[in-house]
């Protein structure tokens, strides 16, 4: 009689780890990344260094203050009229101090300034947009461990089921019910079977790298993932309205031109004249006895004007090249708007056609559990052969190879169509840690005068 004792079930990757206390969730496994993924905190830090543009611009528009201190040994030799010689080592010194104001330069300070501050809001999309990107590695990684855990029990459930086909398929040879194709038959399919586990052992090993690189940790037992669909836009056209409202990518390009519009009025501002204001003082010491003065007291207030006549062509090359850039940056908004809306719609239809293939994946393995089972049926009553039950049973492991990784493609594609819509981020998603706020490094340095501490205390 032939028994296949088949108790694989369906293991699929958003069920196969209870749910206890002790497991770790996708959105705790989003908590680490979004805390200490090594990518994301370096864009954090690129973002803090693009801050300093803003105080670096506003110098423009304070005073620069120079002091100045010079002494030495100076020897003197005089021939005088009578032909007798006269020497002398004197000890000269002079302290002053300079204080330089800007009163007008063009317009650059101010538009400066400007470009500074657009440059660090378009490196705040930059970094949402990295932001995104990591949270959806996150997701990616997780979903992939526990599909290839899934993988791998339902091929070791395989493995056994071939083994136990093997032995009763043996003892039925010797019984004389079956014959010696029969017995290489199971030993091929079983010698498959161990070879499909081992890419699924492998499989797994690769993707708990992954998740430790992207996470921060080795995974432990998983908890089952679900999907962002409370979140998604209802209808294809919401999501490319979205994603071009909202995708950190469209914003920062939008920046970008603003940034590349206000530098055409920078670089035409050293066309325009300069005024400065200019005080000085200074205190100096001569010790010649030849002389009347000893020590010589000045202060000065000038005002000066300068206008560029000719330059040799720099600044109106300057100008032309900024203009060209301008234009650069408008055709790159435009491809990235086109890149988003394909993205909305890529995204949009995978989540739809994963929803799909999950239902299809599922009824495909209950009718193959059905099949398998009338099959073994029919096998212990004569009515089919050994390779028939074995054909069956790769029916339903594939069938639910498929289920697993549709599963996890559902799960994947709903975080994708709410990446690509700009709202794959800690508020939307209530992950329990604090949001990264750029704009609190921005605001503690923005208007700082001098200090060589960063915030953090570096």
């Amino acid at each position: 009689m032939l028994r296949l004792g088949m108790n694989l079930g369906v293991a699929t990757c958003l069920g196969f780890a209870a749910a206890t206390a002790q497991a770790e969730g996708l959105p705790e496994a989003l908590v680490k990344a979004y805390q200490s993924n090594p990518q994301l905190n370096a864009e954090r830090a690129r973002q803090r260094a693009t801050d300093e543009n803003v105080p670096q611009a506003l110098a423009g528009y304070r005073p620069q203050i120079i002091a100045s201190l010079s002494g030495g040994l100076q020897a003197v030799r005089n021939l005088l009229p009578d032909n007798t010689v006269q020497g002398a080592t004197l000890k000269p010194w002079t302290i002053g101090v300079t204080v330089t104001q800007i009163l007008f330069n063009g317009f650059r300070t101010a538009n400066s300034v400007r470009v500074a501050e657009l440059q660090v809001q378009a490196g705040r999309e930059a970094l949402r947009n990295v932001g995104q990107g990591v949270l959806l590695d996150a997701v990616t990684a997780y979903t992939n461990v526990l599909a290839n855990q899934s993988l791998v029990e339902a091929q070791r459930a395989n493995v056994a089921f071939l083994r136990e086909t093997l032995a009763i398929t043996q003892r039925r040879l010797k019984a004389g019910d079956v014959t010696p194709t029969d017995t290489s038959q199971a030993e091929a399919r079983l010698s498959r079977g161990l070879s499909d586990l081992n890419a699924a052992e492998v499989s797994l090993a690769v993707s708990q790298a992954t998740y430790t690189q992207v996470i921060g940790n080795p995974p432990a037992q998983l908890r089952a993932a679900e999907t962002v669909d409370r979140y998604l836009p209802r209808s294809r056209e919401e999501a490319i309205e979205l994603a071009l409202k909202g995708n950190p990518a469209v914003t920062a390009a939008g920046f970008d031109v603003d940034v590349a519009s206000t530098t055409i009025r920078v670089a035409e501002g050293s066309l325009l004249p300069t005024i400065t204001l200019q005080g000085s003082a200074s205190h100096s010491v001569d010790s010649d006895s030849t002389l009347s003065t000893f020590r010589t007291d000045q202060a000065s207030i000038l005002g000066q004007m300068t206008a560029p006549i000719y330059d040799g062509g720099t600044a109106a090359s300057q100008t032309r090249q900024a203009k060209e850039v301008e234009a650069q940056s408008r055709l790159v908004l435009d491809q990235v708007r086109n890149q988003a809306r394909t993205a909305a719609v890529g995204a949009w239809v995978a989540n739809e056609g994963a929803k799909i293939a999950v239902a299809a994946s599922d009824s495909e393995v209950r009718a193959a559990t059905v099949a398998l089972e009338g099959v073994r049926k029919e096998a212990q009553g004569g009515q089919r052969t050994t390779v028939d039950v074995l054909n069956s049973q790769q029916d339903l492991i594939s069938a639910k190879a498929r289920l697993i990784g549709a599963q996890r493609d559902r799960v994947i594609a709903s975080y994708t169509l709410l990446s690509a819509i700009g709202k794959l981020d800690v508020k939307t998603l209530g992950l329990n840690t604090p949001d990264y706020l750029p704009e609190v490094h921005y605001h503690q340095v923005r208007d700082a005068w001098e200090g060589l501490r960063t915030p953090s205390g570096q």
